[in-house]
């Protein structure tokens, strides 16, 4: 259902104009919330994934093909409820969304979308070889670049601990390029007997897993020594920016490992180190 924007202060637009990223994530409380989806690629490998669509917002040359992806999407939907239905496509000219939005539109398209249920880290993990454990990683450019090399390198899943960036956030699903979308991801209990480091990296050896800790210590192994290709089942856990992974996770892990550095660099940004990692450990003897 088209519908020419009239009112900037009507509530169907708070989601695009008006809500911060927390406000979208407890909309719905105690229910899910909402996040949003921006160009018509990422919006496609969302509704691919299940995700519920509650808008669009598009410039007017551009409802045409936001329809066509709504349809698509309901086309392989049982009934559901939920879904509003026909999904509202909200339109407007460039100008006018730049005023809206404060920002110019990346290509044209947003959709607000329910927030998928949460997995547990069993359940992504499950048949799973090569997974990503970020720790504490708050930028979400670079979850969201992380995000993008797992699944491009052959990792299966990607956990994340409690105090990194949510991979729903606008900015993370955007640089990700939708693989958020297409790749499993979970969080580890913030508390508990599963809670990481000790907990976490507990759980992931009862599942068969040997953890990898991506870090600068002299001690470490070379990325390609031949017994990390043997492990059936990896885990390459990534810190944070700027003090890299704490010292009871590199106690509580099996290996470490660091990438050799030249010209005196003394690192990667985690993206980056997290893509050479995911090229060379994602490979299986």
């Amino acid at each position: 259902m088209r519908i020419a924007i009239e009112n900037f202060h009507a509530p169907e637009l708070d989601p695009y104009a008006r809500l911060s990223e927390t406000q979208l994530l407890r909309l719905n409380e105690p229910g899910r919330g909402i996040f949003i989806a921006e160009s018509p690629k990422v919006i496609e490998r969302a509704l691919e994934a299940g995700c519920v669509p509650l808008s669009v917002l598009c410039e007017t040359r551009q409802a045409e093909e936001a329809e066509r992806l709504l349809e698509r999407f309901s086309a392989r939907q049982e009934e559901k409820p939920s879904v509003p239905c026909p999904v509202p496509v909200y339109t407007a000219s460039f100008d006018v969304l730049t005023r809206l939005t404060g920002f110019a539109l990346t290509r044209g398209m947003l959709c607000a979308m329910y927030r998928p249920e949460p997995r547990s880290v069993e359940a992504v993990c499950r048949s799973a070889g090569r997974i990503a454990v970020l720790e504490q990683i708050m930028n979400p450019t670079n979850v969201g670049a992380i995000f993008r090399s797992a699944a491009a390198l052959q990792m299966d899943a990607v956990l994340l601990t409690h105090g990194c960036s949510d991979p729903l956030y606008r900015r993370a699903i955007r640089v990700s390029m939708g693989t958020v979308f297409q790749i499993p991801w979970a969080f580890f209990a913030a508390e508990g007997p599963d809670a990481w480091p000790e907990g976490g990296t507990a759980l992931l050896r009862r599942m068969g897993f040997r953890t990898v800790a991506m870090a600068l210590r002299e001690d470490s192994l070379s990325l390609e020594d031949p017994r990390l290709a043997a492990q059936e089942k990896l885990a390459v856990v990534l810190g944070s920016e700027g003090d890299g992974l704490r010292e009871d996770t590199l106690a509580a892990c099996d290996y470490t490992v660091r990438i050799p550095m030249s010209h005196g660099v003394d690192s990667l940004n985690v993206a980056a180190a997290s893509a050479v990692a995911f090229w060379q450990l994602g490979r299986r003897c």
